[in-house]
């Protein structure tokens, strides 16, 4: 019997309360309503935003919550008023491929609906419809559609994809091809097209530049890649884990700096290893120190910094002499991609290897295992965790 219209009682790791584990419990999945789409989602990855909300952010409001923001699925079912959407209720996999009815999509955490003033306007990806869950320190959407034990559970920026089904808003998902690998697409949800375009987009990285990527994470190599495929003569990275060193040389990275094995500050290091500094750099840590530093390791008249890493919890600071030598600061959210524009490309540029995602795919592990994945991201031995949600 078919799920249309339903309650879909299923699996997901809620978050009870801060700087505590996950908990897998059975939750109720309210059917979608009107401009709504209820998700089956197979795989999504585990990002660092996710560790902010739980571990990081001093926030104590916005519990219990499902997190997760980073999916990939089927359409399951669609409330009133859609009609862009293909439900299907049926799925198999071919060769990693799910096959399904219905339309493979990607849960996206920056709207566009496409009628406000940020999405008419060619320069911003600032969708209006966004602010209600980015403007207040990635809080979950208060009009939820789960409940578990009698309590409503908030939807963590409005997806939660650890969970087997969640309900989104249409603006906030990207129709894709019918196949794509989404075990591997899910990270275009977030990680990958934040740091990738964050250098084609906002940095707009030129021909023949120099650049330096600040933290080689999931972000930092996939902006290590976009400085890459913009064509740079020279990208250095800058980690303190050189574990991860090997990978961003597989991703376009020509130098490796560990500012721990210098005596002096990076920007010093940088600037004397480039004739005054770089063209631009990108801070993928979410470090207002690091920061602070990126700007400084800029050339000045021209260079360009721009902050990519998440955080709310410390302001930062810069002498004005930075920015009055000629250099430009910064921020990026979403790498600047209009996501329902810009997700279905990249999932084809994936298809073709113009972009690469394998390379980030260091662990696969089943939902339930959403703990360890995290304690993986905590201590810096993986690049992303993707967990197969539902399975095969």
């Amino acid at each position: 019997m078919g799920t249309s219209g339903k309650v879909i009682k299923c699996r997901a790791a809620v978050a009870w309360k801060p700087n505590a584990p996950l908990v897998m419990e059975e939750i109720e999945v309210a059917p979608p309503q009107k401009h709504e789409i209820r998700i089956k989602v197979i795989a999504t990855g585990v990002c660092h935003t996710d560790l902010y909300h739980l571990f990081e952010g001093k926030l104590q409001e916005g519990f219990p919550a499902v997190l997760g923001h980073e999916g990939a699925g089927i359409v399951e079912s669609v409330g009133p008023g859609v009609t862009d959407f293909k439900p299907g209720q049926n799925f198999k996999y071919l060769n990693h491929v799910c096959v399904s009815v219905g339309d493979n999509v990607i849960p996206i955490v920056v709207s566009q609906c496409g009628e406000c003033r940020f999405c008419k306007h060619p320069k911003s990806n600032m969708c209006e419809q966004s602010w209600k869950s980015l403007s207040t320190g990635i809080m979950p959407e208060e009009d939820s559609r789960f409940t578990c034990r009698g309590k409503v559970i908030f939807q963590f920026m409005g997806t939660s994809t650890f969970s087997e089904y969640t309900v989104l808003n249409q603006i906030a998902v990207a129709k894709i091809c019918d196949d794509a690998r989404l075990d591997r697409v899910c990270l275009l949800g977030c990680g990958v097209a934040t740091g990738y375009g964050a250098a084609i987009n906002t940095a707009q990285v030129t021909q023949g530049s120099v650049c330096a990527v600040f933290g080689l994470g999931a972000v930092g190599l996939a902006a290590v890649m976009g400085c890459r495929n913009a064509g740079a003569s020279r990208i250095i990275g800058v980690d303190i884990n050189e574990d991860k060193f090997g990978k961003a040389r597989s991703l376009g990275a020509t130098d490796l700096v560990n500012p721990k094995k210098h005596s002096k500050p990076i920007s010093e290091v940088l600037s004397e290893m480039t004739n005054g500094g770089v063209d631009f750099s990108l801070e993928c840590v979410g470090n207002v120190a690091v920061m602070r530093s990126a700007l400084e390791s800029c050339v000045r008249g021209w260079g360009v910094s721009v902050v990519v890493g998440w955080t709310d919890v410390d302001d930062f600071s810069a002498r004005p002499i930075q920015l009055i030598a000629g250099k430009t600061w910064k921020g990026s959210l979403f790498g600047g991609f209009k996501g329902k524009d810009a997700i279905p490309k990249l999932v084809l540029d994936y298809k073709s290897g113009r972009i690469n995602l394998d390379e980030f795919v260091t662990h696969t592990m089943p939902l339930d295992k959403v703990n360890d994945s995290i304690e993986l991201m905590k201590t810096g031995t993986c690049i992303r965790t993707v967990l197969n949600v539902s399975s095969k």
